[in-house]
């Protein structure tokens, strides 16, 4: 035997040697590659040779078995996903500014407050506001006095009209006015648009307050939006009301099952990107604004399928191969199977070709088996 296996690898030098001259152009680490691999396809026959010799000479009752982990195969649906990075974004909050010019004279609220719609939460003094409305309903009567009396001076054919009509447009006028103040009073007292929680207090007392200048940050925590940009390459496979699984690296353990709530209508033409939007309740208000998220989106299915450890998966010049381990006689023995790898994820792939339903796959010990190695269940 190790007369034939001299034979042969004095073949392979011979050989190597005459495409070295003739190939002398070829890329070296390209060759030293494919000469390892034929070396490799030359050892595994070396082996198989010996392993019938051994069969021939001793019987299958003296050969060395292997012991194998096997797996029998079952056809189960395989789901096969690609992740999007996203944000934790709030579906109500408010940047809150007095609606009139003034000076805080009261802040109502703390951070960490839960508040109610409409309630109050800051209030502008309103000092000389007051004054000009307490002085207007002064005029306002005086003036209501007057046009009541050329009312009825004018009902009785009494004086001129143009009084009257002077009396009248006086009263309007100051109405007018009194219900600008009236409105600028109440303009000064902030409330809450929206149900949430105080996030920040940006303003103090005694402060001047504007339009436009943040006075409070106020946030709904239990209605909350993951906001995600997603490959324009994915556009035909992502659907509103698809089922996304969301993870956060910030609670490793956690996972939610939320469908798609919106698709954006344009794509990005800088990043080649379209938005996708998902509604999270979040009544136990453990995510928070502007945490990461991580979408799981499943763009391909297949029902019945075989789908095998990956890492079983080997590769030779002939293409990708995995062992099985099959009854021949009252022996086990692990064959050599040539098949057709589909999509991987994760750790596992669908095979498309080449396992059947109900064949024991080897999944430990498959290293150290060759075609035709008799094996033992571990």
């Amino acid at each position: 035997m190790k007369q034939i296996q001299f034979i042969i690898l004095a073949s392979v030098a011979i050989f190597l040697t005459s495409c070295g001259s003739s190939t002398a152009n070829e890329d070296l680490s390209k060759k030293l590659e494919r000469y390892r691999t034929e070396q490799a396809e030359i050892t595994s026959k070396i082996d198989q040779l010996q392993e019938q010799l051994e069969v021939a000479q001793n019987g299958s009752a003296n050969r060395t078995m292997i012991p194998v982990v096997t797996e029998t195969l079952e056809k189960i649906t395989f789901n096969h996903y690609f992740n999007a990075s996203g944000a934790v974004v709030a579906a109500r909050e408010a940047y809150i500014s007095p609606e009139v010019n003034g000076q805080i004279q009261d802040v109502f609220v703390k951070e960490g407050d839960r508040v109610k719609k409409g309630q109050i939460l800051a209030r502008l003094n309103t000092e000389v506001t007051n004054k000009s409305i307490d002085e207007l309903k002064t005029s306002l009567v005086l003036a209501t006095d007057i046009f009541e009396r050329q009312k009825r001076l004018w009902e009785q054919k009494i004086g001129s009209e143009l009084q009257f009509l002077e009396a009248k447009n006086n009263k309007a006028s100051l109405e007018n006015r009194l219900a600008t103040l009236q409105a600028q009073l109440d303009m000064a007292t902030v409330t809450a648009p929206i149900d949430g929680v105080i996030e920040k207090v940006s303003q103090k007392k005694g402060e001047l307050a504007s339009p436009g200048m943040q006075m409070i940050h106020l946030v709904n925590l239990n209605e909350l939006l993951v906001r995600a940009d997603v490959s324009e390459r994915f556009v035909s496979t992502v659907k509103r009301g698809d089922t996304v699984e969301l993870t956060f690296p910030s609670y490793p353990d956690f996972k939610v099952n939320v469908p798609v709530s919106r698709i954006g209508n344009v794509v990005n033409k800088n990043n080649r990107t379209f938005e996708v939007e998902l509604k999270i309740d979040n009544r136990g208000e453990m995510l928070k604004p502007n945490m990461i998220a991580v979408l799981n989106i499943n763009d391909f299915t297949a029902e019945n399928s075989i789908v095998i450890p990956s890492k079983v998966i080997k590769e030779d010049l002939k293409g990708k191969y995995l062992y099985v381990a099959v009854k021949e006689g009252n022996d086990l023995v692990a064959r050599k199977r040539y098949i057709t790898p589909g999509r991987t994820y994760y750790d596992k792939t669908r095979i498309t070709s080449g396992l059947f339903e109900n064949e024991m796959l080897i999944v430990e010990g498959y290293n150290r088996v060759n075609d035709g190695a008799l094996v033992k269940m571990n």
